[in-house]
């Protein structure tokens, strides 16, 4: 059933309110999650698990020390994932002092996280932001699983990682970080009134025309003027490039990797079938800290291309008080089967926001040294500055 009462709650209180005595739905902060962990309800079959890994509303996961190259990708469905490794390995691969993961190969990685969830505790996966802004393609996958980067509630078992990288081959090792895992206890996504009502206490996005789209989540559009000066509005990955260590930040040198994309008379831009492309939302994006909020896929009868792999946005991400006056969406582009025309101020996905539990201890920020805090349109934390 869903909460009642005050839906922003109390910032200095707590999120979301008990009622009749059980605890609240909505998404588990970091102090709770390290509850989780003090009472092994999730466990790590390997190196104990960090401080670091715990975000403001998440869980990084990490790579274990064994990979398959596997054939194809799939799910278990009524069986345990180690049963079906053996069939569709095609050769193991030791991540102890790292390796490279190609690109257009599909590989399986056990993680080092296990869970023994409560019944009232369900999951929810995505890739970090970093990853997916490299076109790392991974989702979470659990024994008798039906789907990808679902945790149902109560789960007790191993965590595994399906990685594909799509652009750039990539070097990790065991204890490399991903994705990361959301955990969630009963309750609904907020509903539009909610986000009508919430929209207007806390501004979740700005649009200079006011002119705000809720209809199952609130809409946000593509940029394609740039800030006025550069008029830069997006990037391009190139191909046949050099390899990315994803555990090393600003190593590399963009202009090896990416081609810059700047604003035209038309003010669209043609997508490539089965290029990527790196742009940025025209409204700059607010999380309240005692919400979290997931980019939701875009509407497949809508347009024939997929954005952000990377769904989760913190608490306190564009939050005036960590430091932030709001954040653009960065956006992970990419076009399916055919060139797709793209114009400034189109729309290409929804923001769902859901109560916390409570206001987290951190939120993101100047609290944990956030990547991504004030970002405009901004490639990956593992690239040098654009000069």
């Amino acid at each position: 059933m869903a909460q009642t009462g005050n839906l922003f709650g109390d910032e200095k209180g707590g999120g979301a309110r008990e009622v009749r005595g059980r605890p609240p739905h909505g998404i588990l902060p970091g102090q709770n999650i390290g509850t989780l962990i003090k009472d092994k309800k999730i466990w790590s079959r390997s190196d104990d698990i960090d401080a670091g890994q715990i975000q403001p509303a998440s869980l990084d996961l990490r790579l274990g020390k064994k990979a398959y190259r596997i054939r194809a990708s799939f799910l278990p469905g009524y069986d345990k994932v180690s049963d079906k490794i053996e069939d569709l390995t095609l050769h193991e691969i030791n991540l102890t002092e790292g390796a490279v993961l190609e690109t257009g190969c599909v590989y399986l990685v056990e993680l080092m996280e296990t869970l023994n969830l409560p019944s009232s505790i369900s999951g929810l996966a995505n890739p970090k932001s970093s990853t997916g802004r490299i076109d790392v393609f991974t989702r979470l996958i659990t024994d008798r699983a039906t789907e990808f980067d679902r945790v149902e509630a109560g789960y007790a078992g191993p965590l595994y990682a399906e990685i594909s990288p799509r652009t750039f081959s990539i070097l990790v090792r065991a204890g490399s970080s991903l994705n990361q895992i959301r955990f969630r206890r009963g309750g609904p996504k907020s509903s539009d009134a909610e986000l009508r009502s919430l929209q207007s206490e806390q501004q979740l996005i700005k649009r200079s025309d006011g002119d705000i789209d809720i209809d199952q989540g609130i809409a946000l559009s593509i940029d394609l003027i740039g800030d006025g000066k550069s008029h830069l509005v997006g990037y391009r990955a190139k191909r046949h490039v050099g390899l990315i260590d994803v555990d090393k930040a600003g190593m590399q040198d963009p202009k090896e990797f990416w081609e810059p994309i700047y604003v035209n008379e038309t003010r669209s831009i043609i997508l490539d079938p089965n290029e990527f492309y790196i742009l940025a939302s025209k409204e700059p994006v607010h999380v309240p800290p005692h919400f979290a909020a997931e980019m939701t896929p875009f509407n497949p009868l809508v347009g024939e291309f997929r954005v952000h792999y990377a769904g989760f946005f913190d608490p306190g991400f564009g939050h005036d008080k960590a430091g932030g006056e709001g954040a653009r969406a960065v956006l992970e582009v990419r076009s399916h089967e055919v060139p797709f025309i793209l114009t400034d101020g189109q729309i290409i996905g929804r923001l769902i926001y859901e109560r916390l539990t409570e206001v987290p201890e951190r939120i993101y920020g100047r609290d944990i040294g956030s990547n991504y805090q004030r970002q405009g349109l901004k490639l990956s934390k593992h690239f040098k500055e654009w000069k």
